[in-house]
This record gives structure tokens, C-alpha cells and sequence, in this order.
């Protein structure tokens, strides 16, 4: 149901206040993106049409040099709906807001009211200090304590949802800017996560897929010990949890604990993502990640012989300063010997204030480019040499949407926007969210097409 919002002011009755988002970045990111929009849904109109907006909030990404581009091209862009369209207030935050705060706001004079990472409860006062002074705002706090909770307005597909259960990170990457803008990690209470899928599944939702910058360290802070494995158990005795999905899992905390979880779970689906980087012990030192080739090998073997079928997916950095041939060799090696299912290849970004930064050895940007499509070239033959494999193959799907001839669907293989789809041949009775049995009949380069196997799976 439509939102109104009537502003008074000075006892003058102003218009009815439609507010539109564009949300870049993560997925972390999308849960920002939809407390904000929860927690002033009562307040206002929401539209997904930009070109309707009277107030248009871009929360923007800042983790490297390409992401930053996109955020600022796409704040200019929204500016410019002000003089095309109803814009009539522009509001920048997230993590390159939060990076870069004032810098940002006199870069971009088009932005009315800038926010950090913190400060999203905040934003209906501000938009009505906004109105009421007719001056810019500039709100842009730090904190690592505590991570932002409410009522979240999905904008994932209803039946699939994504639940942040802490913020922060301890890792301090030398690569990566994301603890000080996110601040230290913080778990969120096991209650506060326990309630929140519960009513999330009581709207629908049947993929509760787990996030944090490192799903594995979940507990430490506030429980004194890893409990992922434990709070994981507990989601899935939540009745109508029927998918549990794990993001970004450091592999050299992933515990045994969490091994036989993943593996005895029936709910839990057998899908890791484990952001490696690289494979060389001499870059991963560097990177000063706490792990090496024989632990990250050994990490895999193990899960492949603990969880028979597991998907992995991976992302890697090339060019990082001091990468050798040898380094990068290694590397490819390694994505020819494992296979891994999935992965995302990126050139090394030098991010300014972080240690890598100013690290002697910088790769020029041409050896960059050259490393990540070699990386991926030989990532598309590993997939083509997989894909066959998987014709009649019969697959629990859950069925995300319908573009007329097909219903489109994932396996327990595919996370939502980055992994492969299954196309379905159409039948009557089959319903967006459903699970259903599918047999694959056919493949293209990443996706699959299949057929119903069978009655609707459970």
C-alpha cells in the first residue's frame, strides 16, 4: 500500500513526497539500503521509478577505484534529475560518503543532505532540517560500535532475503579500506538475528542467505568463541527456513564445527563462498591474510570430502604489488587443479590509506589487465568442462521469476545476480518461490535449461 507523507511547516502544506533509491555495491550494502527504506516507508512514497522521486537517496559503494567511479557518475547522473524530472532533494550515503564525507559534498555541490554508514535512523530529521533551512547537511559520524537494526523493506525477490549478522571487520587486509569505514567487527545479538529471520520467513521468505565481511569470526566479540556453526543450527529449526546460504567465509577460520553443520544440515544448502585472493604464500603474507597455499589446499580438500557436491566460489586479486610470474603462474595453476566453481577475478586497486598503497612494486595497470583475462579465460574452460557434466542431473530450484517462455530459476549451486540461472521449460502450477525438482537437459555457457522432474519438493 502507498506511503504519504504531508508536510507542515509553518502551518503551509506541502505536496506528497515520493522517495526512490539506487543502491550500488554489495550485498551488505542492500541490507543498508533496505533499512533505510524500512525505516521511513511510513513516512513517504517509495517508488522504483527514479524520474517520479521528489527525493532520490544513492547509497554508494567506496571498496575500490572502479566501484568509486560508478558512484559518483551515478550521483552526478541523479543530479541531473533535478532539472529534468521531480527531483527536488539529493541524498548521497554509504561507504564512499562515509570514506570521504565533506571532501564529497564540495566535489558535488548538487548533494543536499550527505550521510556516512551510521547515521540511517537519522534520515527523516534530516530530510525536515533540509526543508525547514534550506542548507546542506553533512552528516557523516563514526562509530564501531553497535550495527544498524530495524524493519527492513526487501527489495531481494520476497521469497529470498539476506540477513547481515555482524558489521565491521578485524582481518585488516592491507588491500582493504573496509575496517575504517565499517569500523571494528561487531556481532549482532543471536536473538536480535533469530527474530529478525523469523519474521522474514513469516512474510515469505524461504532462502535466508547469511552476509557479514567475515560470516566465520561471527561470535567472538560478544560470546567469547566462533558460534556461526551454532547460530546456524538455530535458524534452521525455525519453521519455513527451507535454504540457508553462506557468504564470505575466511577459510582459515572455517572450524570443524561448521564443517559437520554444513554437511549433516539438510536446510543449509552445500554452497561456501571463501574470498581467497590469491594462492601464492608470498602475496597472501603480503595481503596479510593469515593463511597460506597449504592451509587454503587443505581447506578444500577438506570440505570437498566432508560435504560430497559442495559449490565453492572464490574472489582473487591479481596485481598486487610484488606479484611475480611465478606468484600469478601459481595462481593460474591452482584454478586449473581445483576447479572451483565459481570466481570472481579483479585487478588490484591501490586504495589510499592502506598499507599496500605504499608498498614498493606496483604492478603496471596493462600486466593487471593481461593477469585477470588469462585468469578468466581459464575459468571459462573449467566452467565449460563442468556444465556438461551436469546434464541429467536432477536439482532442488527455487523458482526466482518468469520472462514469458521460461521460468528462471537457481540450485543450491547458484547464488542470486552472481552465479548461473536454470531455465525452465514453462508447466502449469509452478509459482514464483517455488521449490521445485528439476532435471537439466541442456546447457549454455554458464546456465543451465532443464525440465520438471517430479512433484514439487518440500
Amino acid at each position: 500500500r502507498s506511503k504519504y507523507y504531508y508536510l507542515y511547516l509553518g502551518g503551509t502544506k506541502l505536496s506528497k513526497y515520493k522517495v526512490g533509491m539506487v543502491s550500488l555495491g554489495c550485498d551488505k550494502n542492500r541490507v543498508d539500503s533496505e533499512l533505510i527504506l524500512g525505516a521511513i516507508n511510513k513516512h513517504y512514497e517509495i517508488t522504483n521509478d527514479a524520474k517520479e522521486a521528489d527525493i532520490i537517496i544513492v547509497n554508494t559503494c567506496g571498496f575500490i577505484e572502479s566501484a568509486k567511479q560508478e558512484s559518483i557518475d551515478t550521483i552526478l547522473e541523479m543530479a541531473e534529475y533535478k532539472n529534468k524530472y521531480n527531483c527536488k532533494m539529493l541524498i548521497a550515503t554509504g561507504c564512499l560518503t562515509q570514506r570521504y564525507g565533506d571532501e564529497l559534498l564540495e566535489l558535488i555541490p548538487e548533494i543536499d543532505i550527505l550521510m556516512g554508514v551510521n547515521d540511517y535512523m537519522k534520515l527523516h530529521r534530516l530530510i525536515l532540517d533540509f526543508i525547514k533551512e534550506h542548507k546542506r547537511i553533512s552528516s557523516a559520524s563514526y562509530t564501531d560500535e553497535g550495527v544498524n537494526e530495524g524493519i527492513r523493506l526487501l527489495t531481494t525477490k520476497q521469497h529470498t532475503a539476506y540477513v547481515r549478522i555482524a558489521e565491521g571487520c578485524n582481518n585488516f587486509c592491507t588491500y582493504c579500506i573496509i575496517p575504517k569505514i565499517r569500523g571494528k567487527f561487531r556481532s549482532r545479538l543471536e536473538k536480535n538475528i533469530l527474530d529478525e529471520v523469523k519474521l522474514l520467513v513469516d512474510n515469505g521468505v524461504k532462502e535466508i542467505i547469511l552476509i557479514a565481511q567475515d560470516l566465520t569470526d561471527y561470535g567472538v566479540d560478544i560470546y567469547g568463541k566462533r558460534m556461526l556453526h551454532d547460530l546456524v543450527r538455530k535458524i534452521s529449526l525455525i519453521e519455513g527456513v527451507q535454504w540457508i546460504r553462506l557468504l564470505y567465509c575466511y577459510p582459515e577460520e572455517i572450524t570443524d564445527e561448521l564443517i559437520e553443520e554444513i554437511a549433516n544440515n539438510d536446510k543449509v544448502v552445500k554452497y561456501l563462498d571463501l574470498p581467497i585472493q590469491h594462492i601464492s604464500s608470498s602475496v597472501l603474507k603480503q595481503m596479510g591474510r593469515r593463511t597460506n597455499k597449504e592451509n587454503i589446499i587443505s581447506k578444500i580438500e577438506t570440505l570437498r570430502n566432508k560435504v560430497p557436491n559442495i559449490a565453492l566460489r572464490t574472489s582473487l586479486i591479481v596485481g598486487f604489488p610484488n606479484e611475480s610470474e611465478h606468484d600469478f603462474n601459481e595462481l593460474a595453476t591452482f584454478l586449473i587443479d581445483y576447479k572451483l566453481e565459481n570466481v570472481g577475478v579483479f585487478s588490484y586497486s591501490q586504495e589510499e590509506d592502506t598499507p599496500a598503497a605504499k608498498m614498493d612494486g606496483q604492478i603496471e595497470e596493462e600486466i593487471k589487465i593481461e593477469r585477470k583475462n588469462k585468469l578468466m579465460s581459464i575459468q571459462r574452460d573449467v566452467v565449460k568442462e563442468q556444465i556438461k557434466l551436469k546434464i541429467g542431473n536432477i536439482y532442488d530450484t527455487i523458482i526466482d521469476s518468469n520472462n514469458g517462455e521460461y521460468f528462471i530459476g537457481r540450485s543450491y549451486e547458484m547464488a542470486p545476480e552472481i552465479d548461473g540461472l536454470i531455465y525452465i521449460k514453462k508447466h502449469k502450477g509452478i509459482n514464483i518461490g517455488d521449490i521445485i525438482k528439476v532435471k537439466i537437459t541442456d546447457v549454455m555457457e554458464y546456465d543451465l535449461i532443464g525440465e520438471i522432474f517430479d512433484e514439487f519438493s518440500k
